[in-house]
């Protein structure tokens, strides 16, 4: 499809080959959040942030947030952005994407001698990816001043996540006073990480919900013996049983996802004593990542599993611990009226468009607790993501970013509505 865009692609792929070439020597696209290859891609975009007549600045959280100021100050803030940081060799798109059409929001508007009533803020957050601190969405939460305290006591051999902050040029020690309440809407676009507009020949997803993250751990108590002369029907084998539960988990997060909306389920983490050739197992510890857009759907999920788990240890003579919830983080609903206004973007940017939930977090969970926040997602190449064949067109990234645009002017006005 032929579309007369007001965002202009050559921009884009500018800034995501400058900083593809940023990177870490014989690892591609790795700039990991708290590394001087990060830093040195922030230059690179402070660059670009004042070549698009945007104010820059770091923020308290490290967030570089540039400023575009509207007609009517004190109506509040549309802010729309992503990140910049990357998982090891794997980002050359993951928030890239989302930076680069928040840019060519404010460019176009530019272009077009277009001035919002309401301020417009570009961000590039700090520290979405899983950081060398094992926590994620540093700045966001930061911004949104959900970051706890105790997390900046962190520490990775000599360097604390306080002072990582810092070095971002952020101000931890000002993180509660600078806490955001201005921001009246944010917008985000990401790259899919899946296979479902790809699949539909579809050219924007409108992202509906964040799935709830839920991890839960499984261990399995059997009991060791000789490998060889332990006749099979008399055995307490902790993998077997395992590995059946494994499979049961399978099925039951298949039904769950065919029967409504978006659910999954991933033994990711397994592992296993003794683990010699010649014992039969006699433990295995595993982690279940769960995921669900809607909470009733987890809470069915967790109460299935230790059915599940019951019945293996009746069959197999192990014994299996009632299954135990590591971590738990609700769905974030999104907001209601920005959907409606990302459809209608969609509608007048020409884009073929469908409803969807993310299975994956983004910062837009942190935002949606302080402002109406909504994220619309684009292709992206036989659904890679966190892999160097991470792949997505700039004719689809200027497409998103039109969206953004259009939806950005239609929100500087529905949020003086009501």
């Amino acid at each position: 499809m032929i579309r007369n865009l007001s965002t202009r692609r050559e921009r884009i792929a500018e800034e995501i080959d400058a900083l593809a070439a940023i990177t870490e020597p014989d690892r591609p696209y790795t700039r990991r959040a708290f590394t001087p290859m990060f830093l040195a891609g922030r230059t690179y975009l402070e660059k670009r942030f004042r070549d698009a007549g945007l104010e820059p600045r770091i923020d308290a959280a490290g967030n570089l947030v540039g400023l575009r100021r509207g007609r009517k100050p004190g109506l509040g803030t549309i802010m729309v952005g992503s990140h910049s940081d990357t998982v090891p060799e794997g980002g050359r798109y993951d928030g890239i994407a989302g930076v680069s059409a928040a840019l060519e929001v404010a460019r176009a508007l530019a272009d077009q001698g277009v001035v919002l009533d309401h301020d417009l803020e570009i961000v590039d957050f700090l520290a979405e990816e899983v950081s060398i601190f094992g926590v994620s969405c540093i700045g966001s939460r930061g911004l949104a001043g959900l970051l706890p305290a105790e997390w900046l006591h962190r520490q990775v051999e000599t360097l604390s996540l306080e002072q990582g902050v810092a070095q971002a040029g952020g101000r931890p020690a000002a993180l509660a006073a600078e806490a955001r309440r201005d921001v009246r809407a944010f917008l985000e676009l990401h790259i899919e990480q899946g296979t479902v507009l790809e699949s539909a020949g579809l050219d924007v997803g409108v992202v509906t919900a964040i799935a709830g993250i839920t991890r839960i751990e499984i261990v399995v108590e059997g009991r060791a013996d000789h490998a060889g002369t332990t006749v099979m029907g008399a055995r307490r084998d902790a993998l077997s049983a395992a590995a059946r539960l494994v499979l049961a988990i399978e099925a039951l997060a298949t039904g769950m996802a065919q029967a409504g909306p978006h659910f999954a389920a991933t033994v990711g983490e397994f592992r296993m004593e003794p683990n010699a050739a010649n014992v039969v197992p006699s433990r295995v510890e595993m982690l279940v990542d769960a995921r669900a857009e809607r909470r009733a759907d987890m809470e069915r999920f967790v109460a299935e599993l230790a059915v599940l788990a019951g019945a293996v240890a009746a069959e197999t003579g192990v014994a299996i611990a009632p299954p135990r919830t590591i971590s738990d983080n609700h769905p974030t609903p999104l907001d209601a009226t920005v959907l409606d206004v990302l459809d209608e973007a969609c509608e007048a940017a020409g884009a073929r468009h469908r409803r969807m939930a993310s299975g994956a977090g983004h910062d837009s969970a942190w935002m949606a607790r302080i402002s109406k926040s909504a994220m619309i997602f684009i292709p992206c190449l036989g659904g890679r993501s966190h892999a160097p064949e991470e792949s997505a067109t700039t004719e689809d990234i200027a497409l998103g970013a039109a969206v953004l645009l259009e939806a950005v002017r239609r929100l500087d006005r529905v949020l003086q509505e009501g």
